[in-house]
């Protein structure tokens, strides 16, 4: 990929993104599942304890609605490392392909890449 304004550098894109977003958002829910269950064990008055427990189970079962998604997607492979190292590198090699783009080209003149209107 070196010039990230050709429209041919977008195919795959929108699949990539949501499931980087479904991983980002998956592991945020993991997150907040372990800091309930400190704020648990923190925390002295029953009620919040209570509180804190139905908050951590609600999203415990945000966490398998969202990893259930997932592998239904094809974007998790939880039980199966030779599926889900080739989804992982894919995501690795997009990354480094992204970070390595010139954002600031010399040349931007795209004209003629794109339909434009009738001047």
């Amino acid at each position: 990929m070196e010039d990230y304004l050709d429209p041919r550098n977008a195919e795959g894109m929108p699949s990539l993104a949501d499931s980087a977003f479904a991983m980002d958002f998956l592991l945020t829910i993991k997150n907040g599942i372990r800091n309930y269950g400190f704020a648990i064990t923190e925390t002295a008055n029953p009620e919040l304890r209570r509180i804190f427990h139905k908050q951590m189970e609600a999203a415990i079962d945000l966490h398998t609605e969202i990893a259930d998604l997932m592998i239904k997607k094809g974007w998790l492979h939880p039980h199966n490392f030779k599926e889900q190292y080739p989804v992982d590198m894919k995501a690795a090699e997009t990354a480094v392909q992204i970070a390595q783009l010139n954002l600031y080209p010399n040349d931007t003149d795209r004209q003629g890449m794109f339909a434009t209107p009738n001047q």
